[in-house]
């Protein structure tokens, strides 16, 4: 039992990580792919790129908690599971994570 809930709070601990890396990419912030890539900032396709590796990393964490049952579904609003679960990343999803835009709650 201490082995799953150690699974279990690393999943999470990875889920938060993985959105707020997912959130400071769509901020256009900082992030740890600015470190790997950084020559990328000089092109144009550049922020799509790093919200789509960011994206990437959230559904794949959002699929190993999926398959070792760990309830992902509470560290996101409702409308952010439902994109989610269909795993496209659109400019829906770029426009409207947060929902409402004269409200966001932005990563720092």
């Amino acid at each position: 039992m201490g082995k799953e809930l150690m699974t279990s709070e690393f999943l999470m601990t990875k889920l938060s990580e993985s959105k707020v890396h997912f959130e400071r990419a769509l901020d256009c912030k900082h992030t740890e792919f600015d470190d790997l890539y950084p020559y990328m900032i000089e092109h144009p396709q550049f922020f799509w790129y790093k919200r789509y590796v960011a994206w990437s990393e959230l559904l794949t964490i959002v699929k190993l908690c999926i398959e070792l049952d760990v309830d992902w579904k509470p560290a996101f609003s409702t409308v952010q599971t439902e994109y989610i679960e269909r795993r496209v990343m659109s400019g829906k999803v770029l426009d409207e994570w947060y929902e409402k835009n004269d409200s966001k709650e932005h990563v720092g």
